[in-house]
């Protein structure tokens, strides 16, 4: 790990200690990994000092708490050598093997670290995300199940979060049709079940509890990763599943296709432009079917 990467780490993670308060985006954009390697250049870290931040504007107690988070390096070295004892390790916004889809949609708001257990060459394979409420009904369930086998059999990555209704059952009939998934947790990457096929992947650290905002926020990383977004399921107005098609038809992170269910949350995202379909029975199918409509 080059020292960019440990700057990055040490900046905007709480490296275990939930008393420490990170940079948030904002303040980490502001600081600049540019502005940081001029100052550091090949020194070690801690020949950083206050008075180098003062001198390009920084209050003196905001230089001092960048000072005091750089200066945490034995917390690092344990935190990373916990992880990799789980088979947990990190990718930062400037390492090479960030995700590609994520620096491309996201650019500078992309987050700044991400910790990863499985095979993290799952990152830049094609890959097929479903999203969808957790309490499904039969007929939306089925829908989910078939993306995810359909993933598997076409040999794409089948991107979820990991939750109960739409994302378990896409999982599962992905797994069981030979597939692999990509799972974007809310919670803490030390309660998953480590597997071959599965690359779990966490946002800013490895031992962070479940929030709702942390699940809010990682649905837009499952929308990015997907080359096509399936829905299976939504509720009008209301949820995570709602916000993230939303952002997602705002902002253009992937190819939406909403399953045509006759409820009034999936019209409403058709006439945001989502594109309504069936069951699927091939992913080719949908492409085609999106182009049909221009």
């Amino acid at each position: 790990m080059n020292i960019l990467e440990e700057c990055v780490l040490l900046l905007c993670c709480r490296l275990g200690d939930p008393k420490i308060r990170p940079l948030t985006m904002p303040r980490f954009k502001e600081l600049g990994l540019r502005v940081l390697s001029s100052l550091i250049g090949g020194n070690h870290l801690t020949e950083l000092r206050p008075s180098d931040l003062c001198r390009i504007g920084y209050p003196r107690e905001e230089a001092e708490h960048i000072i005091d988070l750089l200066d945490r390096k034995d917390a690092l070295d344990a935190y990373l050598a916990h992880g990799e004892t789980l088979g947990i390790y990190p990718i930062t916004r400037v390492s090479e093997d960030y995700p590609s889809r994520i620096t491309k949609k996201q650019s500078m708001s992309r987050p700044p670290s991400l910790f990863v257990m499985g095979d993290a060459s799952l990152l830049e394979k094609p890959a097929i995300a479903v999203v969808g409420s957790r309490d499904l009904q039969a007929e939306n369930e089925r829908f989910a199940r078939a993306a995810g086998r359909l993933a598997a059999e076409e040999g794409y990555i089948l991107v979820s979060g990991g939750a109960r209704g739409a994302d378990t059952a896409a999982q599962e009939a992905c797994l069981e049709a030979g597939g692999k998934c990509m799972i974007f947790v809310a919670g803490s990457l030390q309660s998953c079940t480590p597997n071959q096929n599965i690359l779990y992947i966490s946002e800013d650290g490895y031992d962070i509890p479940f929030s709702a905002a942390r699940a809010l926020h990682r649905n837009s990383l499952i929308h990015i990763m997907g080359e096509k977004t399936l829905a299976a399921q939504c509720t009008r107005e209301k949820g995570g599943t709602w916000q993230g098609c939303t952002e997602n038809l705002k902002r253009g992170w992937s190819d939406l296709f909403v399953f045509d269910d006759g409820s009034e949350a999936m019209q409403m995202l058709m006439d945001l432009g989502a594109t309504g379909i069936s069951i699927p029975e091939r992913f080719e199918d949908l492409q085609t079917m999106q182009t049909s409509l221009f």
